[in-house]
């Protein structure tokens, strides 16, 4: 019996409880998923710090007014001062897009940047400064003590959802009501 799970293109929701508060009340993008580990971006944590004019700006970019105050986001602990764009998969940077699936694809180049500046990029996106990295078989440990729920990604909740109502609207969408929810695992 093979029990391997694919959870690529997949939502992770962090249970209350979370031994890592980086996480807490997160959600996270997987954009891979595989024996040999997992790859994906949190999702609803604007950084406090650093709106996208300002990356901008370091790198020399020039952008729209309707770019102003876009967010970044702490899309994870691992390689937290490199850049992710999460967008709808019909956009293709002339560099490198990793297709996650039928609905969404993630590019971690330059261009995309530049693309988004000058009104090219893709309409709907979430920047991530960052990601978040498991090594083979811990997050399978970690659902496996109750630290994550799954759910299917929805465009909507990922593009269109403010970031501060992601987690509860992703619990919805497997019918559960955050106030029910413990931090207090039990086992049967």
């Amino acid at each position: 019996m093979n029990t391997e799970i694919d959870l690529t293109g997949k939502l992770l929701i962090a249970m209350p409880g979370m031994g890592d508060p980086r996480f807490a009340h997160s959600v996270v993008f997987m954009c891979a998923h595989s024996p040999e580990g997992a790859m994906g971006l949190v999702l609803n944590k604007p950084t406090d710090d650093l709106h996208l004019n300002d990356l901008m700006e370091q790198l020399s970019i020039t952008i729209g007014a309707e770019m102003l105050n876009r967010a970044v986001h702490f899309g994870g602990p691992v390689e937290s001062g490199r850049g992710f764009v999460l967008h709808e998969k019909g956009y293709h940077s002339s560099i490198s897009t990793m297709v996650v699936d039928d609905q969404f694809a993630m590019t971690a180049t330059l261009d995309i940047l530049e693309d988004l500046a000058q009104g090219r990029g893709p309409l709907k996106a979430v920047i991530a400064l960052g990601y978040a990295g498991w090594g083979p078989g811990q997050l399978e440990a970690e659902i496996s003590q109750n630290g994550w729920l799954t759910c299917d990604a929805q465009p909507s909740l990922i593009f269109d959802t403010d970031d501060v109502h992601k987690w509860e609207a992703a619990l919805k969408t497997l019918g559960v009501d955050a106030l029910a929810l413990s931090a207090d695992a039990g086992r049967a």
